[in-house]
């Protein structure tokens, strides 16, 4: 398997069609796989914002002021208020803001980057995200004449561990996950419980080579990757019912209040 950074993209803008600016710049084949960076996703969405445009309500206030605390330095509510409108459910207020998207994303801070965002403060991620690797996805097939996968990405924390990763957001032109439920292991046990969140590794794959400074290499092509003779799940966010993190984190938080 080969994994390769797109080079030459140009500083994306509103309205620019990112399938066309890939496609200028990358030979793709049959079957890869396109990670973009859900950034230029959403600059050309428009997703940019200003500070002002959010100003904060008394729970923004709020949230800041304890986060302030905690930190020991000012915050701004107004990103705070920003977080809120662009979140589903906020599951922790301090020390930090954790964020359920309306895409199903849980995420710190709902995702909103204040970095490479040239001409405003702050970068939201898109409204849904699988439904921009579908429209990618079909310019891609419409400018070069092959079908490839698309995975937009994003970084996100983990639990228990130092660092960030690459993650999916959305997907198009393959499952979320290989399903090995009823498959054996080498010594013939059934597989009872293994679902593997391929979108997510390849994400994390392509941003091996993207990188998270100002390399300006936001699309990874992964070349080689094969699915295998598996089942395919479109599951990828748990749901609310079987997450029991998710239950922790509501009850500490309200013991916490």
């Amino acid at each position: 398997m080969e994994v390769f950074a797109v080079e030459g993209l140009p500083e994306v803008r509103r309205g620019d069609a990112v399938a066309e600016l890939v496609a200028e710049q990358a030979d793709l084949r049959e079957g890869d796989v396109v990670c973009v960076a859900s950034t230029i996703v959403s600059k050309a969405a428009g997703r940019q914002a200003d500070l002002s445009e959010f100003p904060a309500g008394e729970r923004a206030r709020r949230i800041a002021d304890g986060i302030a605390e905690i930190a020991g330095e000012e915050k701004d509510p107004r990103f705070a208020q920003a977080v809120i409108e662009e979140s589903e459910e906020i599951l922790t207020e301090a020390p930090f803001i954790l964020a359920v998207t309306r895409f199903g994303h849980i995420t710190v801070n709902a995702g909103i980057d204040r970095s490479n965002v040239p001409d405003a403060d702050l970068l939201l991620l898109p409204e849904d995200p699988t439904a921009c690797a579908e429209r990618i996805r079909a310019g891609l097939a419409k400018q070069c004449g092959v079908d490839v996968a698309v995975i937009v990405t994003d970084t996100s924390g983990r639990p228990f561990r130092l660092g960030q990763r690459g993650v999916a957001l959305g997907w198009a032109g393959t499952a979320a996950a290989r399903d090995w439920r009823g498959e054996s292991d080498r010594d013939g046990r059934e597989l009872g419980v293994t679902v593997q969140a391929v979108v997510d590794e390849l994400a994390a794959a392509g941003n091996l080579v993207t990188g998270e400074g100002d390399g300006g290499t936001p699309v990874a092509v992964i070349r080689g990757f094969d699915f295998g003779d598996h089942a395919g799940s479109d599951e990828l966010y748990r749901p609310d019912d079987r997450d029991v993190v998710r239950d922790a984190l509501r009850e500490w938080s309200h013991v916490r209040d």
